[in-house]
């Protein structure tokens, strides 16, 4: 699965055609404190609407704070307006809304909180969306900079890896990604392009997935880690020994850790 991204394809934000924020799940929110809001703004022809967690005092003083921007499947595409609620099937986004995402991750001694952006798309989206949304992101909330990441499921997954194959811009810009059964077919110029970036990369899969192929996690780490300047830390990967398409709900699930890490505990241990 190629695409190419031309020079124009990272485009500014269209015109807002409406800000309409709206507070989901009320029960829980008042239960669990998580600050979920639906936008309903065009970030890009493919993009009309997006959903925004905020991390408790966000609203108040400067602070700045890491962003994940997560990148849902194709079983998710929809308007962006009424069909937003897609989003909450999977991935951090299911956390949030039942509660389960973490108000805070302690990494090194230091505590950080998240901002989640979880845009959808209307159609298979190319790498020009996903910057123009990590462009609006570092324009319009307190992101630190140095702590960007980008994960998504699937179609998501895949958008990750051409997301990073196919920018040294953005390759560089990010802290870490965690690419989940990425529909991507690997080729050695994303590997380089991700290996000359030292940008760190760990990747899931399920061994006996159905709808996308294994070959493509492993191939996609084996050609950046075999890469004449191998990055530093090499390119990882999780193959969990499981049948079915579903890998994310292991991966994304605060509880499951390697090393002693769940995956957003290892995201932050990287940044820019």
């Amino acid at each position: 699965m190629e695409i190419a991204t031309p020079a124009s394809a990272c485009r500014k934000p269209l015109i807002v055609l409406s800000l309409v924020t709206v507070l989901l799940f009320v029960g829980h929110a008042a239960v669990f404190g998580q600050k979920l809001s639906a936008k309903s703004i065009a970030l890009d022809t493919n993009c009309h609407g997006f959903y925004e967690y905020l991390p408790d005092g966000y609203e108040q003083g400067e602070k700045a704070y890491p962003l994940l921007i997560f990148l849902h499947g194709v079983g998710e595409l929809g308007n962006g307006g009424t069909e937003l609620p897609k989003l909450l099937r999977n991935g951090p986004m299911k956390l949030i809304t039942t509660g389960r995402f973490p108000a805070y991750f302690a990494v090194k001694d230091t505590t950080y909180q998240f901002i989640v952006l979880a845009p959808q798309f209307m159609h298979w989206p190319w790498p020009g969306t996903v910057y123009s949304i990590i462009d609006y992101a570092l324009a319009n909330y307190r992101v630190n900079k140095k702590r960007v990441y980008l994960s998504g499921i699937s179609m998501g997954g895949g958008i990750t890896w051409e997301c990073v194959g196919n920018s040294a811009k953005y390759s560089n810009l990010l802290a870490a990604v965690v690419p989940v059964c990425g529909a991507s077919r690997p080729d050695s110029t994303k590997a380089v392009a991700i290996a000359n970036a030292n940008l760190p990369v760990w990747a899931t899969h399920n061994r006996e997935d159905p709808v996308v192929t294994v070959e493509y996690t492993d191939n996609y780490i084996s050609y950046i880690n075999s890469f004449v300047k191998p990055p530093g830390p090499l390119a990882r990967k999780t193959i969990f020994q499981d049948a079915g398409h579903d890998a994310w709900t292991k991966t994304y699930d605060p509880n499951y850790k390697e090393n002693g890490l769940n995956v957003y505990e290892w995201m932050l241990l990287h940044c820019r």
